[in-house]
């Protein structure tokens, strides 16, 4: 069956772990004859939660696409994790979802999770609506669980309904916008409508009044006939509630226990009858700045915001319908490599059941199968038109480690399924690091990392371990230093020779020349790591021909790249070339390139070396009885306190902390605050280390080169023995 734009409702559940996004999911799908039984996620039998780690864990891990028909309108529903660790399966369902159903735990309220993902609602401009799920549990708290809501969200938060016995016996729902009382049996399911009671009316009138009153602030014509007649037609109160919706001008607040079905038939009813349509939205933004209508009558233009690579079947892509529509067989175009795709079969999703149909029009979701070169973030179109849908933007990574180095026949292996992971997930970055000389994975958090070993192994049959990955430090000088360096080399024919006077010093901007020197040429090297080298030519009299002035720089960018004291690449230096000798027949290009490396060296110990580390900002976000915990963790870690705060219920920490002292901070603070805390990290600067780690890291530097000096000499030559006879 083939919907038309306005009939399709795109909703993503959203909210911290163990709000009952899945369970919920799971009863939509009942109530919408989708499945004949419900699943439960303890037993692992649910549509959405379907991979065998979410079965092992408990927990939702991925973003699950399903799908449900009510009345003559196709709800896709997309059930997304509630750990930030897997913050872009969010994120990318958020991008093609119209609505967001915000579950939110009715005996814990509005936890750190449901914080941070309402900063993502808030970017993507997602219409939303709040459903306090668990009422049934002994433990609700309705009432203070709003309160929470209101107080963090702000006043466009107003509750539709209210449930009228919370807690264990839970069975009966006042619903304010249709006035009416739901009243379930023990089965749950389909309610018996009744009357609300002279006890609840004028609670339910009063919210009534204000959701009408909601509705007409959004449409004059609305708002115009509220003043004069003081209420609403129901088609009237529909159009105004839309309106107020689909510009996050209100944000409806119902209530459920998805465990025991009561109250998902009503809020499926409301997104089919009030929640947007993809052609209710405002038009989608294309990477140039233009917009694109959700149109089925125009050229075709998808975007994939999801590709999972499954054993058997290779690359399956989740996409959406943004203009035209598609169809089994079409051929498109990808505007972000200029390669074309046919689409052999077309399908939509249950899990992991996968139904062919015959087209797909715009606004709606889709999965196919065996693209060749689209990935995640790719869009798709009608050959002769270029659009690309504006990207998803995806948070700084949190957490990194390194790859401890397989054996050599599984190098390769284990590199090509790591790039198909990245390909599929843009939250999970792979560094080759030339300057660490390690394989490096950058993640949101222990359990996002932990997940990439986990598919590793199983998938692809490599066992992957991680390792604590070195620093990028920097190394850079503190005074002015001169030094001298001869090099000759005799080996029978022609010889080597070359003779530098160098000056270096610390540079800064707007540094005066150096003293006593005539610069004859300058020369500035941007470094690929950042930081510049300033090259000064300060030869007078010919004692060095200018000529060899280029192996000099390369001998003295040879050392930066791997600086003196560990290794580390080098910063911010002026150097000067003054005096020297050469010889008219021994001297060349690779004898002063060595010398250069030897001067530069030497004088660089002289000149009050410092050593640099990484510092990065981090903020905290965290409940108010584990801030002490989390501020003396952070004094052991070097850390400066650069700023306290509040955000909505939770307390804000900000602090520069050295990324050396960073490793494992995501499991460390999920331990101290029992997943109550959250934080972000974004690289802020490098700054000199303390003097007694400085010596450590030399130390440690010179054991690593004397033991690679021990691999690298060669194995002595046996005696050899003679037998006489």
């Amino acid at each position: 069956m083939t919907f038309d734009t306005r009939n399709i409702r795109n909703v993503v559940l959203l909210g911290h772990s163990g709000s009952g996004k899945t369970t919920f999911a799971e009863t939509m799908l009942f109530e919408s004859n989708s499945i004949s039984r419900r699943g439960t996620v303890d037993d692992g039998s649910t549509i959405s939660d379907y991979t065998a780690i979410e079965q092992e864990r408990g927990n939702s891990i991925f973003g699950t696409l399903m799908h449900a028909k009510w009345k003559d309108s196709k709800i896709n529903i997309i059930d997304t994790p509630g750990f930030d660790d897997f913050v872009g399966e969010i994120i990318s369902a958020m991008k093609v979802a119209n609505t967001g159903i915000m579950l939110l735990n009715a005996k814990s309220g509005v936890e750190v999770g449901t914080e941070l993902i309402w900063e993502y609602i808030e970017k993507n401009n997602l219409p939303s609506l709040f459903v306090i799920n668990q009422v049934d549990h002994e433990k609700a708290d309705y009432d203070t669980t709003l309160e929470q809501a209101k107080s963090r969200f702000g006043s466009k938060v107003l509750p539709f309904q209210y449930p009228l016995n919370q807690g264990e016996g839970f069975n009966t729902i006042v619903d304010a916008l249709r006035m009416t009382m739901y009243v379930f049996s023990e089965d749950g399911g389909k309610p018996e409508k009744k009357a609300i009671p002279d006890s609840e009316i004028e609670k339910a009138q009063e919210m009534h009044n204000a959701l009408v009153e909601a509705a007409a602030e959004n449409d004059e014509e609305l708002m115009e006939k509220f003043f004069d007649e003081g209420s609403l037609t129901e088609q009237e109160l529909a159009k105004g509630l839309k309106i107020a919706i689909t510009n996050q001008e209100l944000y409806p607040v119902f209530c459920c226990s998805s465990t025991n079905n009561m109250g998902s038939g009503r809020i499926m009813g409301f997104i089919n009858d009030i929640c947007p349509s993809p052609a209710d939205m405002p038009d989608a933004e294309l990477e140039d700045g233009s917009t694109l209508a959700c149109k089925s009558d125009g050229p075709t233009t998808l975007f994939i915001y999801k590709t999972v690579s499954e054993p058997r079947v290779g690359n399956v892509s989740y996409f959406k319908v943004y203009s035209g529509s598609i169809k089994a067989s079409d051929e498109l175009a990808n505007a972000n490599n200029r390669s074309s795709e046919r689409f052999g079969q077309v399908f939509v999703a249950n899990g992991k059941n996968r139904e062919t149909v015959d087209v797909l029009k715009a606004g709606d979701l889709g999965v196919t199968v065996k693209l060749k070169n689209s990935h995640t973030g790719h869009t798709l179109n009608t050959k002769g038109t270029d659009r690309k849908i504006k990207p998803m933007e995806f948070p700084e990574p949190r957490i990194r480690v390194a790859v401890a180095p397989p054996s050599k026949g599984e190098i390769e292996k284990l590199m090509k399924a790591l790039h198909t992971i990245t390909e599929e997930d843009p939250t999970l970055i792979l560094e080759q690091s030339k300057a660490l000389k390690q394989t490096l994975l950058h993640g949101q958090g222990q359990l996002h990392l932990d997940l990439i070993a986990y598919r590793i192994e199983k998938v692809h049959g490599i066992a992957m371990d991680f390792i604590k990955p070195k620093i990028s430090y920097r190394e850079t000088i503190t005074k002015v230093a001169n030094d001298q360096y001869r090099h000759k080399k005799q080996s029978g024919g022609s010889g080597e020779f070359a003779e530098v006077h160098m000056r270096i010093e610390p540079y800064y901007e707007g540094m005066p020349d150096p003293d006593g020197l005539t610069v004859r040429n300058r020369e500035v090297e941007e470094l690929p790591w950042g930081g510049e080298l300033h090259f000064y030519w300060c030869i007078v009299g010919g004692s060095i021909d200018s000529k060899y002035s280029n192996a000099i720089k390369k001998g003295v960018l040879e050392k930066m790249e791997e600086g003196p004291l560990t290794g580390s690449y080098c910063q911010d230096i002026r150097v000067s070339v003054y005096d020297g000798k050469m010889h008219p027949v021994d001297s060349k290009d690779v004898a002063f390139l060595k010398a250069a490396i030897q001067v530069f060296k030497s004088a660089f110990s002289k000149a009050g070396p410092q050593i640099l580390e990484p510092i990065y900002d981090l903020e905290i976000l965290c409940a108010d009885d584990v801030m002490g915990d989390i501020m003396g963790d952070l004094q052991t870690r070097r850390a400066i306190i650069s700023g306290m705060g509040s955000e909505g219920h939770y307390q804000k920490i900000m602090a520069k902390v050295p990324l050396a002292e960073l490793y494992q901070y995501s499991s460390t603070l999920r331990s101290m605050s029992q997943g109550r805390a959250k934080f972000t990290r974004k690289f802020a600067e490098f700054s000199p280390v303390p003097h007694d780690i400085q010596q450590q890291l030399i130390d440690a530097y010179k054991v690593e080169e004397e033991e690679v000096s021990e691999e690298e000499k060669p194995e002595p030559t046996p005696e050899r023995k003679f037998n006489f006879c």
